[in-house]
């Protein structure tokens, strides 16, 4: 009962070019699909391919989930900018790995950010992600992440 429901959620969704949202995409029944070094660039690249279709502030790959602090372009709007951030990395893994199985959950979380001071505090948020969740003591130990400010 609850999956035919989820439908609702995204009811009037609207994205708003330049907008700043935090995006959360999660992977195919929490696989750690990001715990090797090769898929964790896979993603990187994904993002860095969709510099003409969104701002980045910054990334994080975490083993099972990632968050991205984007701005979708005026080309784009945020659904099909996801949409193509997983299309990109489920391609490139699928390439290099020969693996047929599905890499992300349906959907994904996005919360619009309300003003422009937001962007530093929410990117330390994400970037720390690794250390919250015990991975490594500092962000320099977790190689999948990048921010512009770096």
């Amino acid at each position: 009962m609850a999956l035919a429901k989820q439908h609702r959620l995204r009811t009037g969704r609207f994205s708003e070019a330049g907008r700043p949202y935090l995006v959360t995409i999660t992977c195919h029944n929490r696989k750690p699909v990001f715990s090797s070094f090769h898929a964790g660039c896979c993603f990187g690249r994904a993002i860095g391919e969709l510099k003409n279709d969104a701002e980045t502030w910054c990334w994080v790959a975490m083993p099972d989930h990632a968050h991205w602090l984007m701005a979708p372009g005026s080309e784009k709007d945020l659904s099909s900018c996801v949409q193509k951030l997983k299309s990109l990395t489920t391609r490139s893994l699928r390439k290099c790995a020969s693996a047929n199985h599905p890499v992300w959950q349906r959907g994904f979380h996005d919360r619009a950010l309300r003003r422009e001071d937001e962007l530093k505090p929410m990117a330390r948020y994400v970037i720390a992600n690794p250390i919250r969740a015990e991975l490594v003591k500092s962000v320099r130990d977790w190689p999948f992440w990048d921010a512009a400010w770096i």
